[in-house]
């Protein structure tokens, strides 16, 4: 496994990240933490090592600067978070390390709705999408009619309030779309053996969809 850290100009801002791969990649996954947050996240550094032992390169961001991140509001700019996260997107179809690999995305918390939003607004390039305790209504009802790529919602089993949340958005997807409920979690997946569920879940999604992505389609003659 290689790992490097990285700097990804954007419009406005150059965030850091970091990027592993492994040898043979079968895609790669760009992961937008949530609120208050950073790529230093433990649980999204945790379900990025199960990613990479699945043979996924991941590609873990900061969404905001060190000033940006101490105004509260920044924290829940869906639009600013999903600017960045297209940076780090187009930043991944350049590199030559990456250009050529299917791109999945993993959000968490509100870091899903930019996720959602980027994958609603550049269907071509995401190939799959995995959100952990997100706030996919935060995404709007247009992009998430406008997702095409397929959808997993993983929510913790007691997170009441954001179940319904997440039921609510996926009614509204046109994409395929899953909900996948983990019991005995809270929003935080602080509970034994809900992270490593969650992990296990996402790999197996993104795994499936990123392999098929990256298989040559057959022309019609």
């Amino acid at each position: 496994m290689k790992t490097e850290a990285v700097r990804i100009a954007c419009a406005n801002a150059t965030i850091d990240g970091e990027l592993a791969l492994p040898e043979r990649p079968l895609g790669v996954v760009l992961f937008a933490h949530g609120s208050g947050s950073s790529r230093h996240s433990p649980r999204n550094r945790f379900v990025a090592a199960q990613l990479q032992a699945a043979g996924l390169g991941t590609l873990l961001i900061d969404l905001l600067t060190p000033d940006e991140d101490r105004d509260y509001e920044r924290r829940f700019d869906i639009v600013l978070l999903t600017e960045r996260l297209a940076g780090a997107a187009l930043w991944l179809a350049r590199d030559p390390r990456t250009r050529d690999l299917p791109l999945g995305l993993f959000g968490a918390s509100t870091g899903a709705a930019a996720a959602l939003q980027l994958a609603a607004s550049m269907p071509a390039m995401v190939a799959a999408v995995v959100s952990r305790g997100g706030r996919p209504d935060l995404a709007g009802s247009d992009a998430l009619r406008a997702v095409r790529a397929p959808v997993l919602l993983i929510v913790g089993g007691l997170d009441d309030v954001v179940i319904d949340l997440n039921e609510a958005a996926r009614a509204q997807m046109q994409c395929p779309a899953s909900i996948d409920i983990v019991p005995g979690a809270t929003h935080l997946f602080e509970e034994p053996g809900t992270l490593e569920r969650v992990a296990q879940l996402a790999a197996a999604w993104l795994g499936t969809h990123l392999e098929a992505a990256s298989q040559p389609r057959i022309r019609p003659a």
